[in-house]
């Protein structure tokens, strides 16, 4: 087993990445079910000691094949097997057949599904359909799975979760919710995105010991984000450092009866390192803002020029939390799409863009958006359940519309910009599913983009920043977790050497 590597690919691209092991490097396919099948006992071995008993479910394809070697290989170590076989097993053809009767040869039988023979084991082995999945599970499969969901019996999948879509994540009718999911040669992204996570448990990886090489022409589709990446990004200050040389963000927001966002945003500039920062918002909030958080400049906006005098002192602007959709918001949205300065944009800055998806080609100014997924399907015309049935193609428009670094959130935020391969935070967690936290991602973002770092950077570093902080803040329980939590948690995720 190998750490989780960076590179995610599409499950078509890892199919692909078999072929060449076979064709350039003569690996034989059966050398790599075998090596499957070995990986994946060993590491249920390690995460599951003294497991003398388990039931491996196998379906008619080489994730069925990756089965039977697993069946084989555990017998032989002492392992109680129970093998049930979908389909006519005799009708499998090339490395999965040939699985089939080195298992049968080394004594093995296989039975027909019963959901009687998952009781009183210590494992159930999920190796029944793998990542090629493109429609709803049916029949057996389906019983199956629901079966093996209403268990409580450790869930090992081989690849992927059953029922799994191995492209985008989605669930096709039903899959399996696995404990332990060891996946082989390449990660694909079906494991990360959507439904994924929640049905992979842990996650292990074997590369099966295929050369370096064999990756050397496949093309990721997404990257993962990892901890130590904030220390690449954000360097030590130097020493005789001033306030001056750390950016002045503007958050512009908090509309009447809304200033709790503007605050957040704001507050988690300053938590962010931003030199300076002040707030434009509805005049009757900037007494209260600027009481709770003195470090804050805070200006009641009600005028056009009120607002170009702090946009001309402002190194990044922070437009959308708590702005509201009325003809005042407009106005502030109108100049500061106008400011020429960088800019991040979020809540309802981009209902009010979405009104019009043509303003997008006025902007042509760093800028960093940072809809969640009903924003997203705003701005791009859809249904929020099409976005989140392809989150990597959302995306993907959301950049060509806007030609801005896009940030779509949810459970593994996803961070795009023009010409170069997306990343996914694989942090976080689900108390972060509470009001004003994208508030703070947005004055976190603003902070590091004010700082000096380009739109894309800006936004990976804050993304991943954010959710780190969440984990931090979650410590005690995730229910309940307010986003203000994260504020005092931003400061330990942003210096790491210390």
């Amino acid at each position: 087993m190998i750490h989780l590597p960076v590179d995610i690919y599409s499950a078509e691209a890892v199919r692909a990445l078999d072929r060449r092991a076979l064709d350039d490097f003569g690996i034989p396919g059966y050398t790599l079910m075998r090596r499957a099948g070995a990986a994946a006992l060993s590491v249920m071995n390690q995460r599951y000691p003294g497991l003398r008993s388990m039931v491996v479910l196998c379906g008619g394809g080489n994730n069925g094949g990756d089965g039977y070697v697993l069946a084989r290989l555990a017998r032989a170590a002492g392992i109680a097997v129970r093998v049930v076989a979908f389909g006519n097993p005799e009708e499998l053809r090339g490395d999965a057949a040939r699985a089939y009767e080195e298992y049968l040869e080394s004594g093995g039988i296989t039975r027909a599904w019963d959901p009687q023979l998952l009781a009183g084991t210590g494992m159930i082995v999920d190796a029944l359909i793998g990542s090629g999945l493109k429609q709803d599970v049916r029949g057996d499969m389906r019983d199956a799975i629901i079966a093996i969901n209403d268990t409580t019996t450790p869930v090992t999948s081989l690849d992927i979760p059953s029922g799994l879509d191995g492209e985008t994540g989605v669930v096709r009718g039903v899959a399996v919710r696995a404990h332990l999911t060891v996946t082989f040669v390449g990660l694909k992204s079906g494991l990360f995105l959507a439904d994924g996570p929640a049905h992979c448990g842990r996650l292990m990886f074997a590369d099966l010991e295929l050369p370096h090489d064999v990756y050397a022409e496949a093309q990721p589709v997404l990257r993962r984000q990892y901890r130590d990446e904030i220390a690449e990004r954000l360097p030590p200050r130097p020493l005789n450092s001033h306030k001056g040389q750390f950016g002045h963000v503007l958050c512009v927001g908090g509309a009447e009866g809304m200033p709790g966002a503007a605050r957040l945003t704001a507050e988690a500039a300053l938590r962010g390192g931003a030199g300076l920062v002040t707030v434009a918002t509805a005049a009757s909030h900037a007494a209260s803002i600027v009481t709770a958080r003195p470090e804050l400049m805070v200006t009641g906006i009600d005028s056009e020029s009120a607002l170009d005098d702090l946009i001309a002192r402002a190194s990044v602007i922070a437009c959308g939390p708590g702005l509201d959709v009325t003809d005042w918001s407009r106005m502030l949205l109108s100049r500061v799409l106008a400011s020429g300065k960088p800019m991040v944009l979020d809540a309802d800055a981009l209902n009010l863009m979405s009104e019009n998806r043509t303003s997008w080609s006025g902007v042509d100014v760093p800028c960093i958006i940072t809809p969640h997924p009903g924003e997203a399907a705003r701005l791009l015309g859809k249904s929020t359940e099409a976005v989140q049935g392809d989150r990597l193609q959302a995306l993907a428009d959301l950049v060509d519309l806007t030609g801005a670094t896009a940030v779509l959130k949810g459970a593994g935020t996803l961070v795009g910009h023009v010409d170069s391969v997306p990343s996914i935070c694989p942090f976080g967690n689900p108390g972060m599913s509470a009001p004003g936290m994208g508030d703070v991602l947005t004055g976190l973002i603003a902070a590091l983009l004010a700082q000096g770092l380009d739109a894309a950077t800006a936004a990976r570093a804050g993304v991943l920043v954010h959710a780190l902080a969440g984990d931090s803040a979650a410590r005690r329980g995730e229910r309940g977790l307010l986003a203000g939590d994260l504020l005092a948690e931003l400061r330990h995720w942003l210096n790491p050497r210390h």
